[in-house]
């Protein structure tokens, strides 16, 4: 053993600065130094020996023992790794983690068992005690049922206030209240019964039962009642972390254990419920085809232990495991925004998750990436897992690397407990602490409940199949209210008596509910963004889409607009390349031609104006990816942003616009759930090229094409997909605008392909000023961001100006001789001016140019209208995708009667080739092609 007796004659304010060196490099210090850091840890920035009794005599070196390091050493290692000794499987043994909490890894013996240290203050001991008492309160605090893993968090502050939470809570035999177990005994009761009752009556249904995991219901009561009381619990917490009661609590979750939260935490009544497994419910397909009951989403508001009133909302889902996720925190942010001004202490997001799909489903990752930037905050995620230890029927060894099905919470230092399922008063201390943790230091926080799922994948499945040995225990494991049950009897908390009356009442109220107990719902008190959504057209037909109404603006408004937008502030020094841009723009105005980035611009402060917000995110949105948009400007110097729509006047909207991290799946689904908040706003996202937007395809045809349908929720979320063939390869060519009219059906969205800048303008402003909201696509052009021909007089975006769903061709020749025209070229978007061009070009008289800039709801009446000038002509879709691809298949089984045929590129694999060559030929064979 090497002598140390150097280290305890030093004064503690020496040993700190040594410390301190040694973390910055460790070859700053001497060799001997270094080894005494490396084998006893020295806290790891939690113990420091200028504290204490132990710092004293350390400092003096009378009569110190210099064991006393290695027994820090152990605290802290109990600290840092207890977590892997904890007892919180219930149902078989922990795998050996290796947690190197063995007496021998800090260089003690069972010899010094009976040996008092003064150590044993560093956990709240009064006065020195053996090193088995030391050991056995390490073993209660950190190896019990709950297991903190918590020390990649770089924020000491906060690695000691969760150390000091956790060690008082468990060192507590009576941290929770007679009261308080009661509440969970009856919370469990309604969770057990409830699904054995269902399994009784409805047997083999589908129902996604929560048994083996219902503690999930007394944990989430536990959330809400803790939440809506925080500052009563907490305090009011410091300066730096204030802390406020929560008004609203947003959950988002899976299918299983999804009918009971429903009936046990949300309050939605049992008749509801029973009437959807009975299959007495008449649907209303006037609305749609519907979903499942596990699928289904709800509000309610609730009355709280404490007399507080608490809105709760569940949000739907589909069956795509954690797709709802960036649903869930897109619609907190914006109630988040509009209801509670961006506080975000009022509202609480919680999201429950799988274990197999927190650990393999890759958005989790990405939503974890989100959770702290300013654009997609939302104070902090209570992420609650429901550990079954199996995804659909593989067990986990075959289901993750990480050594728990939470790993990702270490990439952004979010704590986690992980708890035993079956030890109900454990799990509603997590979730009491975890709130305190939201609450106060407002990022994410997980709970790793580890239970077992009673039956397969649903009640119709088999588990045995793949898991024998371990369903063999399971189908004799007791549930978690029967072993609380008997614990709270054995402690005296309750009489056996009392629990079987608790029991008997439980069941005869649910059989009373079966037999046609009317129930009355709990009242809901609509919020002004849900009473905006009320006052909105829900349903639609043809009608509604004959024609735009009127979105033009009076010109006076919009020149003043403009010249905001062309103001830049005397204290700005913006980049030489911008100083182009107005020059530009300038010239423009000038000329009384507007391009895309005005039109857009001026659509979006005229909404603001209007007192309405505008949203937008997406990679680089702030300049736009083809560096058109510039709304915001940075200064040369200082970095600084100036947003170009703010100040316009006094009482305008805001205009919020995010450059997002590298996602679109996460992104395009948090964008979605704002746009779900609030009928009022407008919201987009930008994919940075259209073909980007593959990644999000699940959000697309999981909630955004369908939602309508499944769960009569409307968005009028906007997507700016860029899509044009330039030459630019496979990866940068096509939106895949095949698979978004694919999806078109039931007027459940709109897509369009727009040509003209006054026709953008008023696109986006229809979206606000229609009495309805739709998703709306758009195919964003990039040639065309800048094409000189591309561009609009001020007098198109003025009064009595609407969207044109169609344009005519403009050529006077054309309308001249219009009977003697041969062929007409339909076709959309940036290949009308390709055609335009060799129209022109070869001086062609008699072949018409009409374009759709409505893809869908396709304009009949318009189209038709335009068919009829041209009684002789033979009718032509142009299209510069291959034929397999855009638009083509569409229009053709929307207007069979029609005769067209197709002028495209050949059927192919690839949206587009990758050689400059390759495309041109293509192109002139198009161009040929339509001419000849």
């Amino acid at each position: 053993m090497n002598d140390y007796s150097y280290v305890f004659k030093a004064h503690s304010s020496y040993i700190d600065e040594m410390y301190t060196q040694y973390k910055a490099d460790p070859t700053n210090v001497e060799d001997g130094w270094r080894a005494f850091f490396q084998g006893f840890e020295f806290g790891e920035g939690e113990f420091s020996v200028s504290n204490g009794a132990l710092a004293a005599s350390a400092s003096t070196g009378e009569g110190f023992d210099p064991d006393e390091f290695k027994v820090i050493g152990l605290i802290n290692g109990y600290r840092r790794r207890g977590h892997l000794l904890s007892d919180t499987n219930p149902i078989r043994d922990r795998l050996d983690r290796r947690p190197h909490l063995d007496l021998e890894d800090f260089g003690l013996t069972t010899a010094d068992l009976n040996r008092k240290f003064e150590a044993a203050k560093e956990i709240d001991f009064t006065e020195t005690k053996t090193l088995q008492e030391i050991i056995d309160r390490l073993h209660k605090i950190y190896c019990g049922s709950i297991g903190l893993e918590y020390f990649y968090i770089a924020e000491k502050s906060k690695r000691r206030w969760l150390r000091e939470q956790l060690e008082t809570f468990r060192d507590d035999d009576n941290a929770l209240k007679l009261k308080r177990k009661k509440r969970i005994l009856e919370k469990l009761n309604g969770a057990v019964l409830f699904e054995k009752f269902l399994h009784t009556k409805y047997v083999g249904q589908k129902r996604f039962s929560l048994e083996g995991g219902e503690s999930t219901i007394p944990a989430l009561d536990a959330i809400i009642n803790a939440a809506a009381n925080a500052v009563k619990l907490f305090g009011k917490g410091t300066e730096n972390y204030p802390i406020s009661d929560v008004q609203e609590v947003v959950i988002g979750m899976a299918h299983r254990g999804r009918l009971n939260v429903l009936a046990n935490v949300m309050g939605k009544t049992y008749e509801h419920i029973f009437n959807e497994f009975e299959a007495q419910a008449v649907p209303d397909l006037t609305m749609g085809d519907g979903d499942v009951k596990y699928h289904l989403g709800y509000s309610s508001f609730v009355d709280t232990l404490d007399g507080n009133k608490m809105h709760l909302k569940l949000v739907p889902n589909p069956s795509h495991l954690e797709a709802v996720n960036p649903v869930v925190q897109g619609f907190t942010r914006a109630k988040a925004d509009i209801l509670y001004k961006s506080e975000y202490d009022k509202i609480l997001p919680i999201l429950i998750h799988g274990d197999a799909a927190v650990a393999g489903q890759g958005v989790v990752y990405e939503l974890a990436q989100m959770s702290n930037l300013e654009g997609y905050t939302t104070g902090g995620t209570i992420h609650f897992v429901i550990n079954n230890q199996v995804g659909f029927t593989t067990d986990f060894d075959d289901g993750r690397s990480s050594t728990y099905c939470t790993g990702v919470a270490s990439v952004v230092e979010a704590p986690v407990i992980h708890v035993n399922g079956d030890d109900p008063e454990a799990v509603v201390i997590a979730a009491i602490l975890a709130v305190h943790y939201r609450q106060r230091f407002n990022t994410d926080i997980y709970i790793d409940m580890v239970c077992y799922r009673k039956h397969g994948h649903n009640e119709g499945d088999d588990p045995k199949f793949t898991q024998p040995e371990m369903y063999k225990f399971i189908k004799e494991h007791p549930s978690p209210k029967e072993i609380y049950s008997k614990q709270l009897i054995a402690r005296g908390d309750l009489q056996a008596e009392l629990a079987q009356q608790m029991d008997k009442e439980f069941w005869q109220q649910l059989q009373d509910r079966l037999d046609n107990v009317k129930e009355n719902p709990l009242p809901y008190y609509y919020q002004e963004s849900e009473k905006a959504w009320k006052s909105l057209k829900k349903k639609t037909d043809a009608e509604d889409f004959e024609i735009s109404p009127a979105t033009g603006v009076d010109t006076s408004i919009l020149q003043g607009i403009v010249d905001h937008l062309i103001e830049i502030p005397a204290d700005l020094t913006p980049l030489s390349k911008v100083n182009r841009l107005l020059k530009t723009t300038n010239k423009l105005i000038a000329n009384n031609t507007y391009d895309w980035q005005l039109a857009e611009l001026m659509a979006y402060g005229s909404i603001m104006l209007e007192g309405k917000n505008v949203r937008m995110s997406g990679q680089d949105v702030k300049r736009g990816t083809f560096s058109h948009r510039h709304a915001i400007l940075f200064d040369a110097k200082t970095g600084e942003e100036y947003n170009r729509l703010n100040d316009m006047e006094k009482g305008q909207g805001e205009f919020r616009i995010f450059n997002s991290l590298l996602s679109e799946f996460a992104v395009l689904g948090f964008e979605f759930g704002y746009s779900m908040a609030t009928p009022n706003a407008l919201v987009l996202w930008e994919a940075q090229f259209g073909d980007f937007a593959n990644g999000a395809q699940v959000v697309m045809d999981q909630f955004i094409s369908s939602s309508e349908s499944k769960w009569q929720r409307n968005s009028g979320l906007v997507m700016l997909l860029p899509h044009g063939y330039e030459g630019q390869g496979p990866e940068h060519s096509s939106a895949r605008l095949e698979r978004y009219l694919q999806s078109c059906a039931e007027f459940n969205m709109t897509v369009a392909n727009v040509t003209k800048p006054a026709n953008f303008f008023h696109l986006l402003r229809r979206q606000l000023e229609r009495p309805f909201r739709k998703p709306l696509i758009v195919m964003s052009p990039k040639k065309l961001l800048r094409f000189p021909e591309c561009v609009s007089p001020l007098e198109d975006f003025g009064v009595g100006q609407r969207f044109q769903e169609v344009y005519g061709d403009p050529s006077a020749a054309i309308a001249k001789n219009a009977k003697k025209v041969r062929k007409v070229l339909w076709c959309s978007g940036k290949v009308y001016y390709d055609l335009l061009a060799k129209q022109r070009k070869d001086k062609i008289k008699d072949i018409a140019i009409c374009r759709i800039e409505q893809l869908y709801p396709f304009p009949h009446t318009q189209y038709e209208a335009e068919n009829a000038k041209y009684p002789k002509a033979k009718k032509f879709w142009v299209q510069e995708e291959p034929e397999n691809m855009g638009a083509w298949q569409f229009v053709l089984s929307t207007r069979r009667k029609d005769g067209l045929d197709v002028v495209s590129r050949k059927a192919s694999a690839s949206p587009a080739s990758g050689y400059k060559k390759a495309f041109e030929i293509g192109h002139d064979k198009i161009m040929t092609g339509a001419f000849s």
